[in-house]
């Protein structure tokens, strides 16, 4: 080979590089931004030559009809006469309006089954003076390719978004086995979409479309289907999504302060305040002849001898977390704010539209002042989020069953873990969720879990003489829905159908083992597993 071929090979291999690892393309607040999988490779206006096909995303422009028009629409029925059904339900089975979004079940929205006409869907749109593609039902379709600036537009004057930014939170929730959830937080509310490649047919291209928590709309294409987009590029869109406080930040919160230490008087100055709104700066004299310095921002209210806070959600999270800890290291404040948050969902009693809570050693306790912007921040990113599947408590420095420890989550934060390992060991058998519809993955096999505990003990002697074995410390065992028994090393979890059966055993053991023997190549060997699960539980 001659040395001028050579050097047009190895000028050539950058280039085959980059073509297979096409940078992603963002789009909001009228930037464009190239990514990488780590980083921003280049930033530039958004042109209005930048077109996408629409793909899955014409489904968000019904949903938003439905939403603003009231419509009772019914549930879409599965009956196993259209592949595509796989993106809605099982035979026999409905889904509803809200999952059919998450889903993506076209089936769900097409206009013929919710009876919305050409000329009703014009003029409903032309009102709000949308642009020309979105006038024409008929052209509604994944293969229409618009210009991203004027569907960024659609978006932002789209109506229903707070229902449906609140709803798309499960995309993120559902994303690379709640991977990227861990990477974004709360931060992203999209619908994503994948279509054929511009240049080959035989490719896919997708990515997502929608908004941030604050309501900014934001578009994403690259190479691949959406969901290798949000699993291959979760730490770029980490770096460059901003923190922004969310333009729902949750129902109300009434918080009756220092319930367990009636308050005396308030001070403005030298006068006394007489029961009513509070603004200002103000002096505390409690009965007990302790003073405290607090101020309102028109949130606080006197009635008698109680003070009355009335809260955003996302703010009375803020202020717990300024209270009980820190906004510092970010990874455990993040873990304590949907511990804080899942608490008060739990917790919190219902005073008309509000919940109703009291600021305690009891319960919560709360800031009787605004939140820090660092507080608020990790309210902000973890907006929404909470744990199911288990009962949540939190301390200051005792970790126990479904409880965790401020102090060891700071050292786990100081090692590097981020926050959803950190809940994740403090609540194993939790998963994260959205506020308004707490899920859990991990439905909880507690007579599973107290039988391999037991079990695991007379074993111990035996598995300790194994090369490789090492005794899990934290586990769950969940309740498996369809499919075979398996374990899922991330979350340490184990999914089998139950206990009763010698085989319901042998399937937790077995599972049991792969685990135990994750590090070692004894772990992979089916062959060894099932011998080793035989021999404890049979010989």
């Amino acid at each position: 080979m001659t040395r001028s071929l050579v050097w047009m090979l190895l000028c050539l291999i950058p280039v085959l590089a980059t073509a297979q690892d096409e940078p992603l393309r963002l789009g909001f607040k009228g930037e464009l931004l190239s990514l990488s999988r780590t980083r921003v490779i280049a930033r530039e206006p958004l042109s209005s030559g930048l077109e996408t096909p629409l793909g899955s995303v014409w489904k968000l422009f019904v949903y938003g009809w439905l939403v603003d028009t009231g419509a009772r629409e019914p549930a879409y029925e599965c009956r196993g006469q259209s592949k595509e059904e796989v993106y809605c339900c099982t035979a026999g089975s409905k889904i509803e309006r809200d999952q059919a979004l998450v889903n993506s079940c076209g089936l769900y929205f097409e206009p013929g089954r919710l009876g919305i006409s050409g000329v009703e869907w014009r003029q409903y749109w032309q009102a709000r003076q949308a642009p020309e593609w979105l006038l024409d039902l008929p052209s509604l379709q994944p293969a229409t390719r618009v210009p991203v600036t004027e569907l960024l537009r659609a978006l932002s004057m789209i109506p229903g978004q707070d229902q449906a930014r609140r709803v798309l939170l499960d995309v993120v929730l559902n994303a690379a086995d709640g991977n990227v959830v861990g990477e974004l937080g709360g931060r992203l509310r999209v619908k994503t979409w994948s279509w054929l490649d511009d240049q080959d047919p035989a490719s896919r291209q997708g990515g997502f479309a929608g908004w941030l928590a604050d309501g900014t709309p934001v578009w994403a294409g690259g190479r691949g289907t959406s969901q290798m987009i949000l699993r291959n590029y979760g730490a770029a869109l980490s770096t460059v999504l901003p923190v922004e406080w969310p333009a729902d930040a949750g129902r109300c919160v009434e918080v009756g302060l220092f319930s367990r230490y009636p308050v005396g008087r308030v001070l403005a100055g030298d006068r006394v305040v007489a029961p009513g709104h509070m603004q200002g700066d103000y002096r505390v004299e409690f009965a007990n002849g302790n003073q405290l310095d607090i101020h309102s921002d028109g949130e606080l209210f006197l009635t008698g001898d109680k003070l009355v806070a009335r809260l955003d959600r996302e703010e009375y999270v803020a202020r717990v977390l300024q209270r009980e800890a820190r906004a510092e290291p970010a990874e455990a404040a993040k873990a304590l704010a949907v511990a804080i948050r899942t608490y008060l969902l739990q917790n919190a009693s219902r005073n008309g539209d509000c919940l109703s809570i009291d600021d305690s050693s009891n319960r919560q306790r709360v800031a009787p002042r605004p939140a820090t912007a660092e507080s608020r921040n990790i309210a902000a990113w973890t907006s929404d989020l909470v744990l199911a599947g288990s009962t949540v408590t939190y301390h200051s420095d005792q970790p126990g069953p479904n409880q965790l420890s401020w102090q060891q989550a700071v050292e786990q934060a100081s090692t590097g873990q981020r926050y959803d390992a950190i809940l994740l060991h403090a609540y194993p058998r939790a998963s994260l969720s959205r506020w308004d519809n707490p899920v859990a993955s991990c439905e909880a096999l507690s007579a599973a879990q107290d039988w391999l505990q037991k079990q695991r003990r007379g074993w111990r002697q035996r598995l300790e003489s194994e090369t490789g074995y090492n005794e899990v410390s934290t586990f769950a065992v969940c309740r498996l829905t369809f499919g075979r028994p398996h374990v899922d090393r991330e979350r340490q979890r184990i999914y089998v159908r139950g206990v009763l059966s010698l085989q319901d055993r042998l399937d937790l053991t077995h599972e049991y083992l792969h685990l135990a023997f994750e590090a070692h190549p004894n772990g992979q060997n089916e062959a060894y597993i099932e011998g080793l699960a035989r021999h404890l539980l049979l010989e």
